[in-house]
């Protein structure tokens, strides 16, 4: 063989061969573990919601008007202008509420200041039908009134009334009502607090407390466990501006079980 091609083929031959830098081979970097992942078995996985609840109880609430004549002192600067001297004019007022179905022939629950002192109490359903109600039971201390629509034999849904001895501070809870008269609202939070008293002076109900939005025209309306349960009656707020600030108080299932109770008894 020519000497040179046997030098160019010994050139390449070690140029080919591996070469022994005395550390041992790098191995690949193991590829980093895959997070454990589920599919969505069912629907409520796939996307949580408080719809299934909302749809158990918002057919059971209802909106309760209230309409009351009072005699107002006219002042006596305008007074004078008037044909008749009377010093005093009747003045119509109108509250705004909201209240329950707790039972199927036309029991609506709802606040005592609701409906105090009126002379007209109208009941209007989810479905939007207006019905003239009638008072049964009026519970001033308590806060609680009990009203009676007749809806002509049909059967109305209902909410029904849960155990409120069972909640626990931290569970979600949902206020259903029409605040401020814009319709059907619900809002959602938990139970921040149990056995609150009532007033500087700690008489009627223990209060549930929630931070669930409770705003002017949710009185009387469920505060909804997630069964779908009413768990307590949406009746004051703490507020410095009187909108929500997320504390407000409901009356405790307890005790409501028994004023309906009483008023459906006879």
């Amino acid at each position: 063989m020519n000497p040179r091609v046997a030098l160019a083929l010994l050139t390449l031959l070690a140029a080919c061969s591996p070469r022994d830098s005395g550390d041992a081979p790098v191995a690949d970097a193991p590829a980093p573990p895959v997070a454990d992942r589920q599919v969505p078995v069912n629907a409520g996985t796939a996307r949580l919601s408080f719809a299934p609840v909302v749809r158990k109880a918002a057919p059971a609430v209802v909106n309760v008007f209230a309409r009351r004549v009072v005699r107002q002192r006219v002042d006596p600067f305008w007074g004078a202008f008037m044909d008749d001297g009377d010093q005093e004019r009747d003045l119509v007022q109108r509250s705004l509420g909201s209240g329950s179905i707790v039972r199927s022939d036309g029991v609506v629950l709802t606040n005592h200041h609701v409906i105090d002192g009126a002379q007209e109490i109208v009941v209007v359903t989810a479905d939007r039908r207006e019905w003239p109600a009638e008072l049964v039971l009026d519970d001033a201390r308590d806060d609680l009134a009990v009203l009676k629509i007749d809806p002509g034999g049909k059967r109305l849904p209902t909410i029904a009334i849960g155990d409120s001895d069972d909640l626990q501070v931290g569970d979600l809870v949902l206020a259903i009502g029409n605040p401020f008269g814009v319709g059907q609202t619900v809002t959602n939070g938990i139970v921040s607090a149990l056995s609150r008293p009532r007033g500087r002076d700690g008489g009627g109900a223990l209060y549930i407390q929630t931070d669930a939005a409770i705003n002017p025209g949710n009185s009387g309306g469920p505060l909804v466990n997630m069964n779908g349960d009413l768990v307590g009656v949406n009746t004051a707020i703490l507020s410095p501006s009187g909108g929500s600030s997320g504390v407000g108080f409901a009356i405790p299932a307890k005790l409501v079980r028994k004023v309906v109770a009483e008023a459906t008894s006879s």
